[in-house]
């Protein structure tokens, strides 16, 4: 595949607990981060999706894929072209059938990671058809072994940054042709294994001053998960 243009497919917004970013400041920050835009993957709501029409209107060459980051028994999973949420707490394998039954994709959410990820067992079964391969916030480390995994079952490949913070944005994406131009498009070039993860994953001072945030907002809820 020739690589057309890059999107972003793991952003938080001020919809998510654990960011303050606006959409319109994530907007901004699009044509400085090197993408064409991102999936807006708040944690367990989509609440932000009503203001995707009117922020596309104002910056007309964005391209926002509507999804969210859910919360299963298992780990997080990434929903991308729903309208709707899917209900929260529920095992995986029900969770991914629900997005598929609403023409959705769901996709494995930093696999390996030691919070959240789904792990090696569930990697292994779970009935998706891509896994986020490239994590912004992920060791690379955990970002290689999720690589391998995806290899092994032949699976298609994203990279999102995972950014809560500006300077997040791009940090990892994904590479799309040229001629996907819609969302139906964006979500059928995954299926058909056409698109190119890339990026950088978290580095040690990166991930310490990260785990240090993550812990400080856990504290913050009350030690209420996400």
């Amino acid at each position: 595949m020739i690589p057309g243009f890059r999107l972003d497919l793991h952003v938080h917004s001020s919809y998510s607990p654990d960011s303050r970013l606006t959409l319109e400041q994530i907007a901004g920050q699009v044509p400085y981060a090197g993408i064409r835009g991102f999936a807006l993957t708040d944690h367990n709501t989509v609440a932000g999706h009503r203001e995707i029409p009117g922020l596309v209107e104002r910056f007309p060459f964005l391209l926002v894929v509507p999804g969210a980051e859910i919360s299963t028994t298992e780990g997080h999973l990434l929903a991308y072209g729903i309208r709707e949420m899917p209900p929260v707490g529920r095992p995986i394998a029900e969770t991914i059938e629900w997005v598929k039954s609403q023409g959705g994709e769901a996709v494995l959410a930093h696999p390996f990671r030691f919070s959240h990820g789904v792990g090696r067992g569930v990697a292994e079964r779970a009935h998706v058809g891509a896994v986020e391969v490239r994590n912004g916030h992920s060791s690379a480390v955990a970002n290689a072994r999720a690589e391998l995994l995806a290899a092994r079952r032949s699976l298609a490949e994203t990279g999102g940054s995972d950014g809560h913070e500006l300077a997040d944005l791009g940090r990892a994406f994904t590479e799309f042709p040229t001629e996907a131009v819609t969302v139906d498009d964006l979500l059928e070039a995954i299926r058909r294994r056409r698109v190119v993860p890339g990026g950088q994953s978290l580095r040690w001072p990166g991930r310490l001053r990260w785990g240090v945030r993550t812990a400080g907002l856990l504290i913050a809820r009350g030690f209420r998960p996400i």
